[in-house]
């Protein structure tokens, strides 16, 4: 799974160079705590995360993951950060900043107290060095050079200066300047960078890398020598001494692992599970936390994604043909208890009553499939009944990765084989399914993404990005008149004029059907031994599971209580479910 885990934050382009306590104009802008931390956090102990399988590089650059972005992020900082609630740009690596009043220059200062963990200040060279990482022919870093190929090289004002001028004007530049990951040119310079894999001896973050077993487990240890430890923003976050991240290629084995109490935190993404395999002593008694959170993540997609830079999904009928021959219907209400919306776009959430979503449902509907696949040339062979067209039968290959999907390949296949084509399953782990969908190897495939809070089409629908290696574009969608549209987006500052070109785009790529587009659900399901202390509100506003890490921390009282429980055969105090964001955030006196 691939997904942007990056959040836009809200554009503030300045003059001059000013001090940071004028960036926020009218907002008297000082440091403060996080509201999303609790002020009962206590520090220690650690937690056991499920991740997911294990990954080919903990490299965010090399390896454009979810898993890969999570563990980064621990141990390497942005100049800029975003406020958790508002979403305004705030300090991070960089004291202050100043943006041209034509929106090409931006320029940054890097706090003096910013150092690496070898003692090492952090320095403008370090950020030229890890822009010019990424942006190296040579260098397998894929989508991140997307955004930066309006660059010009940032040049070095001085040891804690960098300026960085652009060659057009976009709303994500400032972002983009600001949100990238500054590596310690010292430490790797010398080193191939697609070899940069496990080894991260020198970190600015708060945690570090402290025992990596391939295809096991990794742990990371809080750092007591963090250089920001002391700054309000951190305050109460990053609570655990070890977060320890747990490799499983099946989910079914993870979840295998977290009823035995080897993980303690599973986030849920299969409707099976939580409806029947959440009963038992152990959830009947409240030892584990069944929670369903409810927030203000954006809602991402997911389906099969179809490779139309070949036959047969080069051609648009037998892509809406496709849509039109799985039965998502059937799939939710037999295999999922209907606990999913079934997908109309690839961004359900700029769609509300006052926009509401112009895009049919693809309906299930075979003999709408044999009209486009007639329409496109296939013919059904009189002797074996299957789909020919120019002598050659109606194969494709499906790249698939986890076995949890073969029931509903299964469905899918059934009803593929009563129209006349075949599909094959080619099940990969999880390595080999990233550099086949790197290399652009495959027919189709299943694909979710997460989503941003402000979206940026460009990554995934832009012609330009098509033929990337290693790029977000896994379906080789081309159409100048979307371009048009993305170009057009790039300029327009204003957050809903934007949304609503995005709107446009979304409904001219739905009606292509680069994606079998399948099903999601609004929240977050939630399992944890009942062992932690989490704020009122679990989750950040816009945070997933990942934000456990940062928000939650073991509470040892809590822990006796649940090891005597346990030991007792006695019940927990049940915890609120749902949990509810705008019901229960409360920002808290600091």
């Amino acid at each position: 799974m691939k997904r942007s885990l990056m959040i836009a934050s809200v554009l503030f382009f300045l003059a001059a160079p000013v001090r940071a306590e004028e960036l926020f104009p009218g907002k008297n802008w000082k440091p403060a705590p996080n509201p999303m931390a609790s002020t009962l956090a206590t520090v220690g102990g650690e937690i056991s995360i499920y991740l997911g399988p294990s990954p080919k590089s903990l490299n965010y650059y090399l390896e454009n993951s979810s898993m890969a972005a999570q563990v980064f992020g621990t141990m390497y900082e942005t100049l800029l950060t975003t406020h958790p609630l508002t979403l305004d740009n705030e300090p991070g690596l960089a004291e202050r900043w100043s943006v041209s009043d034509d929106k090409m220059t931006f320029t940054f200062w890097l706090d003096p107290k910013a150092k690496w963990s070898d003692g090492k200040p952090v320095t403008a060279e370090d950020v030229q060095w890890t822009f010019d990482a990424i942006m190296a022919p040579k260098n397998l870093t894929g989508v991140h050079k997307v955004a930066f190929e309006r660059f010009d090289r940032p040049v070095v004002v001085d040891g804690r200066t960098v300026r960085f001028h652009v060659k057009e004007v976009h709303w994500r530049n400032l972002l983009a300047a600001g949100g990238f990951h500054i590596l310690p040119k010292h430490a790797f310079e010398k080193l191939d960078f697609n070899k940069i894999n496990f080894g991260f001896p020198v970190v600015s973050g708060p945690y570090k890398v402290g025992e990596f077993k391939e295809g096991m487990a990794l742990t990371m240890v809080r750092r007591t020598d963090y250089w920001n430890a002391e700054a309000p923003g951190p305050k109460n976050t990053g609570n655990f001494e070890k977060i320890r991240y747990r490799f499983f290629q099946e989910r079914e084995n993870a979840f295998e692992a977290f009823l035995k109490g080897e993980i303690d935190l599973y986030p849920v993404y299969t409707a099976r599970q939580w409806v029947n395999e959440t009963k038992g002593e152990k959830f009947e008694k409240n030892w584990i936390v069944r929670q369903a959170v409810h927030n203000k993540h954006p809602v991402g997609f997911q389906g099969f994604a179809m490779n139309m830079r070949r036959p047969p999904f080069d051609d648009i009928r037998a892509r809406r043909a496709m849509a039109h021959l799985v039965d998502r219907k059937k799939m939710n209400s037999t295999l999922m208890y209907d606990q999913y919306f079934l997908h109309r776009s690839y961004y359900e959430d700029l769609y509300d009553e006052k926009n509401p979503c112009p895009n049919p449902l693809f309906d299930f509907d075979k003999e709408k499939a044999r009209k486009l696949l007639a329409e496109a040339g296939w013919a059904a062979n009189p002797k074996t009944g299957k789909l020919e067209k120019g002598g050659k039968p109606f194969v494709f290959r499906v790249l698939n990765r986890d076995q949890t999907s073969d029931k509903f390949l299964a469905i899918f296949a059934e009803d593929l084989k009563d129209a006349g084509i075949t599909m094959v399953v080619d099940q990969k782990d999880w390595a080999a399914w990233v550099k086949d969908m790197d290399e652009h190897n495959f027919d189709m495939t299943w694909a979710a993404w997460g989503a941003g809070v402000y979206k940026d089409p460009e990554p995934m629908w832009a012609s330009a990005e098509a033929d990337r290696p290693g790029g977000n574009n896994y379906c080789g969608f081309k159409d100048p008149k979307v371009d048009a549209l993305i170009e057009k987006q790039k300029r327009e500052f204003d957050v809903e004029a934007r949304h609503a070109i995005v709107r446009e785009i979304d409904q001219m790529v739905y009606a292509q059907a680069p994606y079998v587009l399948l099903w999601n659900i609004g929240y977050t399901r939630l399992l944890y031994w009942n062992k932690f202390g989490t704020p009122d509100w679990v989750l950040s506003k816009y945070g997933t599971e990942e934000s456990a890490e940062a928000l939650w921390w073991y509470d040892e009282d809590t822990a006796a209580e649940l090891a005597g429980a346990m030991r007792d055969k006695a019940p927990l105090p049940a915890r609120p479910d749902p949990v509810k964001f705008d019901q229960v955030f409360k920002p808290q006196a600091r």
